[in-house]
Parts: structure tokens; C-alpha cells; sequence
């Protein structure tokens, strides 16, 4: 196997193996075996088990940086409550295994909750909170909005619907078709809760 394609299979493997059973509850032979490679290629190729998963949740967690590109593009404050919630649904679409390592770091953080998870979590709720803020000063949104809160419970409400999908799959379709109807929707529980 060359180097990058080691490299490339010991991260999906990983991948799979830490958001099913976290950190600690994979141990460095599982891991080889898995990726049907040798212990001394995770330490060639990430140093430790530990820097292995620290590359994992650097891969996982990179898609956060797409949040300046989408503030970048917007300034509207109702359209970049628009695009977040557009942008969320694709993120965890495009990445399943995410909420998995996000609800884990903040329920049982690791050593790399402060340096890879924390700050672009804190990012995307800045930038938000930002935007909300705006659209307070345009008068779109309620003066009395506390804006960091209304980010958090924007992330909450759609973070919630990929969190709880397996409990409430005969409540309602979880199907992408549906996403852009969701958006939709959540635009207007949300504005409709905070418009002026």
C-alpha cells in the first residue's frame, strides 16, 4: 500500500472506528487491523493513536471553515440565517459521521476539545451572533434579542433534527429531499421568533 493511500485508509477507518466507540475505546491494533496495515504505519504516518484521532477531528471539523466564505458572501440578516441553515443541512449530509464527534467532544471532551473543536464551534456562534446582531440594528430583529443566545439556539434547532433523527423517524421524513423544505421551515420558526 503507498504512503497515501495508507494514510488516506487509516483515516477512514478511523473515521468510522472513533465515532463509533470515541478515543479511548479503540485501541492502536483495532485500528491497524482495520485498515489491514501494520501499528508502525499510525506511528509513520501520525506519530500515536493520538495524533491520529487529532487528524480525524482536523478532517471532520474543516468544514467549519466554510462559514467565512458564507459571511463573506451575505450581508443580509435574514438571508445569512438563511444560509446557515442551508449550509448546516449540507454539512451534516455531506459529513455523517460529524455530529458524532461533535456531540462527543462537548459531552466527553478529549485533550483536543480546547485547540480543534472549541474554536470553530465558537466561530461559527461569533459569526452568527454577529449577524443577528446586525439585523437588531437594521430593526429586523427584536431589541431585546440577545444575540450569542439566538446563534445558540438557531445551532440547537437544526443540530437537534440530524441529533435525534433514529428517535423520531416515524415522526417525521429525514429524507435530503426534504431539506430545502426544512430550511424553509426553520427560517420561519426562527425569524418569526425574533422579527421585528
Amino acid at each position: 500500500m503507498e504512503k497515501t493511500e495508507c494514510n488516506k485508509k487509516l483515516l477512514d477507518v478511523a473515521t468510522q472506528l472513533f465515532s463509533e466507540r470515541g478515543l479511548y475505546g479503540v485501541s492502536i491494533r483495532e485500528l491497524s487491523q482495520a485498515a489491514g496495515t501494520s501499528i508502525s504505519m499510525i506511528s509513520y504516518h501520525f506519530g500515536s493513536k493520538e495524533g491520529l484521532y487529532s487528524a480525524v477531528l482536523q478532517r471532520q471539523f474543516a468544514c467549519f471553515a466554510e462559514i467565512h466564505e458564507i459571511r463573506e458572501r451575505v450581508s443580509d440578516p435574514v438571508e445569512m440565517v438563511e444560509s446557515y441553515l442551508r449550509w448546516t443541512f449540507r454539512r451534516h449530509r455531506d459529513n455523517p459521521y460529524l455530529l458524532r464527534f461533535y456531540t462527543s467532544e462537548l459531552t466527553n471532551p478529549t485533550a483536543f476539545f480546547a485547540t480543534l473543536v472549541m474554536p470553530v464551534i465558537d466561530e461559527v456562534i461569533v459569526i452568527m451572533a454577529q449577524a443577528i446582531e446586525e439585523g437588531i440594528r437594521q430593526q429586523r430583529f427584536r431589541a431585546d434579542v440577545d444575540p450569542t443566545n439566538a446563534a445558540l439556539a438557531l445551532a440547537g434547532m437544526v443540530n437537534y433534527f440530524f441529533l435525534s433523527s433514529l428517535a423520531t423517524e416515524n415522526l417525521i421524513s429525514h429524507s435530503p429531499e426534504r431539506d430545502e423544505e426544512l430550511v424553509q421551515q426553520y427560517l420561519g420558526i426562527f425569524t418569526r421568533g425574533v422579527g421585528a
